[in-house]
């Protein structure tokens, strides 16, 4: 794109008050404020980065377990960056809120977005932020700037009319749609046009020169690209002109995920399937910003049966794909995560059977084990693994859970299960001993209604006497009963 004086007028000409930033023009500033990380050989560096929409879903779960025990595992760290540049979307708390819910499923973060569930102040942690990535305008101005010095971005001025008209072009000679090639019609911008335009009030983005980055024109070549989940991948190198900062100054997606990870020095990327489209374009930002990509893990999505065909979970049509389902249930988070390293590792089931008694600690997730096929997920194996969960957990512990789960979902019966949590506890603990536990209550809702009938105030009842037994003879029937039960009877005696 022009030569290096007019690409340093136009630096200078939309980027003035990058070389009045901290970092005074300079990429490498940032290069040195976040450095290599000091960690082990081998370990990993994950993350979370969601987006702040309000709904918490079990795919964050299903990420965020996956990149914390990653990082656990190798001695790495694992943080959470909220990617907050899509305005529109954003919900105000929805960041605090994924950090509760998450918290409450056993998972923490080592550093990023934080969040103090008393005080209800937000806060970040570690050496690396901003963790909002809107608080990171300065970095991603400055690198876009280095950019456009090097002729591998450009201001584009097209219009919203002027794309349709392209989009109606493409469509009629059945071409793809998108700017590229003879399509990028500013391609080579001209200084003195740019700033009559920018007088005038024109509004602009930075797209990226793709060809500039390729080196070439014509058509896409084929690109390998290795994935920790699916291995090595081929497919058509990206030839767009992707925006890289959006006509409010803030970045897209693609181009802030690309320097964020750089910097905070991420080493592995867990999301979703639907990224494996992005991956040529994700390729390409690395390596126009001179940058090693992170190694990259495509999960596959999460499913369900509908009768005799599998299909994608829906947020309206699926309850239990939000979070708020397994917590007003009550599920036990130990009962959840050990549901998800059924589905997370093939050979996890094998494992436990081998360790009953272990702690999920030490189980060795491996990326190579992970499906890449549509993961179904069974609510009925979900309750069958929080069975065997809940038999292993103590009384007292198990005790301790449901009080917590009942001040939340029902508190206008916790004081009556919390005015003693011996007793409780004394109560959760019948038919739990000996070589075949109990194993059929599932989550506390189901085991508060299942003990309700010990407390007084919570009795109800449900069926009446059986027919055959006379009203006359139910007192004396039960108090010969009582007087007579022994604890200490076997099942034949009883009988």
């Amino acid at each position: 794109m022009n030569d290096e004086k007019s690409r340093a007028a136009l630096a200078e000409l939309f980027f003035p008050d990058v070389e009045q930033g901290p970092s005074g023009g300079d990429p490498d500033w940032y290069e040195k404020k976040y450095p290599a990380r000091d960690l082990p050989d081998g370990a990993a560096v994950t993350r979370l980065g969601p987006s702040p929409t309000g709904f918490i879903h079990r795919g964050n779960l299903y990420t965020a377990f996956m990149n914390e025990k990653l990082a656990r595992e190798t001695g790495g760290i694992c943080f959470l960056r909220i990617e907050d540049t899509d305005r529109k979307r954003e919900v105000a708390g929805a960041a605090e809120a994924l950090i509760s819910s998450l918290r409450s499923f056993g998972v923490n973060f080592d550093e990023g977005v934080a969040f103090d569930e008393e005080t209800r102040i937000p806060s970040e942690v570690g050496d690396y932020g901003p963790y909002y990535q809107s608080e990171r305008k300065d970095i991603y101005r400055t690198y876009v700037r280095r950019l456009v010095l090097e002729g591998r971005a450009y201001p584009c001025f097209l219009t919203e009319d002027e794309l349709a008209e392209i989009r109606e072009k493409q469509e009629a000679r059945k071409e793809n749609p998108g700017i590229y090639g003879a399509w990028a019609r500013d391609r080579n911008p001209d200084v003195a046009v740019c700033k009559k335009k920018l007088d005038a009030g024109a509004t602009y983005v930075i797209r990226l020169d793709a060809d500039a980055v390729r080196g070439t024109g014509g058509e896409a070549r084929a690109i390998t690209l290795a994935d920790g989940i699916r291995g090595r991948l081929t497919m058509p190198e990206n030839v767009m002109d992707v925006v890289l900062l959006k006509s409010d100054g803030l970045p897209t997606y693609h181009f802030a995920h690309a320097i964020d990870d750089h910097l905070m020095r991420t080493t592995h990327v867990i999301r979703g399937e639907e990224w494996l489209s992005s991956l040529p374009i994700h390729a390409m930002l690395f390596q126009a910003l001179g940058f090693a990509p992170p190694v990259y893990c495509h999960t596959t999505v999460l499913m369900k049966m509908e009768g005799e065909t599998k299909r994608k979970l829906s947020k309206r049509k699926d309850p239990e794909l939000s979070l708020d389902y397994y917590r007003g249930e009550g599920y036990h988070p130990r009962a959840i995560l050990e549901y998800l390293l059924t589905v997370i590792n093939s050979n996890f089931e094998e494992w436990r059977m081998a360790h009953p008694e272990a702690s999920l600690d030490e189980f060795e997730m491996r990326t190579d084990k992970m499906s890449v096929s549509g993961i179904l997920f069974d609510l009925e194996k979900l309750r069958d693994v929080s069975k065997d969960v809940l038999a292993r957990i103590p009384a007292e512990a198990l005790a301790d859970f449901l009080l917590k789960w009942a001040r939340a979902y029902r508190p206008s019966d916790f004081p009556f299960m919390a005015a003693d949590p011996e007793i409780l506890a004394r109560i959760l603990n019948i038919g739990r001993a000996g070589a075949k536990p109990r194993k059929d209550l599932a989550h506390a809702s189901q085991i508060f209604d299942f003990i309700r009938y010990f407390f007084d105030p919570l009795f109800r009842r449900e069926d009446r006497w059986p027919d055959q037994v006379p009203a006359e003879d139910l007192v004396p029937l039960l108090q010969d009963y009582l007087a007579n039960f022994s604890i200490d009877d076997d099942r034949d005696l009883w009988f």
